[in-house]
C-alpha cells in the first residue's frame, strides 16, 4: 500500500528489510554496540557481511536516539543507518526516543541527499514497544518530518508480519483516507 503526501510516497510492504532493493538506504534496529544479532540487526549484518560490523564497530557506542550511518556492503542498498530504539519500560520517555530514531534517520538520509529509505518496526521486537504506540509514534514523527524534506522521495515502512502490515495499512488509510 502507498499514498503520496507532500510529494513524497509513503509506502507499507511486509518482507525482509535486508532485501530491499528499491530504496537507497535501509535502517537497521541495533543493538547499542552496533553489533550482529537476532531480529533485523542479524538479518542485515548477514546479509551485509563481516565489513559492515568493522565499520560500525568505532561508531559505538549509540545511545536510545540515536543514529549513524555506514555503507551497506553485501546488501541492494548503498547505506544503512542505524539507530538504537528504546527498550519499552526502561529507557524514558520512550515515546520521544522512538521519535528521536525517526528524526535521527531522516536526517542522516537528508544530509546524504537520499531520495528513498526503508524502515523496520523499530523498538516493536525484543525491546517490547507495544506496536499500536509505537505506529503512532512513528506516523506522527514522519508527519511533523515531512514539509522539512528536501531530498527524500520515499519513505518505506517495512514490516514483519501480517499484524504489523494491518496496523502500518490501517494508520496509513486513516492520514491519507483516498
Amino acid at each position: 500500500m502507498r499514498t503520496l503526501l507532500q510529494n513524497i510516497t509513503l509506502e507499507v510492504q511486509k518482507g525482509d528489510i535486508a532485501a530491499q532493493r528499491d530504496v537507497e538506504a535501509v535502517v537497521n534496529a541495533a543493538n547499542a554496540e552496533l553489533a550482529p544479532g537476532g531480529g533485523v540487526a542479524g538479518a542485515i549484518h548477514s546479509k551485509a557481511g563481516p565489513d559492515l560490523y568493522k565499520e560500525c564497530k568505532p561508531l559505538a557506542p549509540i545511545a536510545p536516539g540515536e543514529a549513524v550511518i555506514t555503507g551497506a556492503y553485501g546488501l541492494p542498498n548503498n547505506y544503512v543507518i542505524h539507530c538504537l530504539g528504546p527498550v519499552y519500560g526502561e529507557d524514558k520517555p520512550e515515546d520521544e526516543l522512538l521519535a528521536s530514531c525517526y528524526r535521527n534517520c531522516l536526517k542522516l538520509a537528508e544530509e546524504k541527499s537520499l531520495e528513498s529509505i526503508g524502515f523496520p518496526g523499530i523498538s516493536t521486537g525484543i525491546f517490547g514497544y507495544p506496536k499500536g504506540e509505537a505506529v503512532k509514534v512513528v506516523f506522527d514523527t514522519v508527519l511533523s518530518e515531512l514539509p522539512g524534506l528536501k531530498h527524500l522521495k520515499k519513505i518505506k515502512f517495512v514490516v514483519f508480519g501480517d499484524k504489523d502490515l494491518q496496523l502500518y495499512e490501517s494508520k496509513l488509510r486513516e492520514i491519507a483516507p483516498d
